[in-house]
């Protein structure tokens, strides 16, 4: 998959160094790996959600969250949003 942009994981971890090594593992899958589907997704990633038309990944044991919108037939991530537990359940995201 081609992931756009991983300039908001580097932002990211600035913020949250301890996001680290679980937002590069994330990084990794995603780019090695041509997913078809959110059920193929799912395979790798149990704990994805599909939210209002986004796919929203837990991070660091459910600390994070990173939002994507996902188009499978063309083979690209766009990552949303990386949002710290408290700031995805206020729910500004969904906007």
């Amino acid at each position: 998959m081609h992931i756009i942009t991983r300039k908001r994981i580097q932002e990211f971890v600035v913020q949250h160094p301890d996001s680290q090594s679980s937002l590069e593992s994330w990084y990794r899958i995603m780019a090695h790996t041509d997913y078809n589907s959110f059920n193929e997704l799912k395979r790798h990633f149990a704990s994805a959600d599909y939210v209002n038309g986004l796919v929203v990944f837990n991070i660091s044991g459910n600390k994070y969250r990173l939002i994507a919108s996902i188009h499978f037939n063309r083979k690209k991530v766009f990552i949303r949003e990386i949002l710290t537990h408290a700031e995805y359940d206020k729910g500004k995201w969904r906007q």
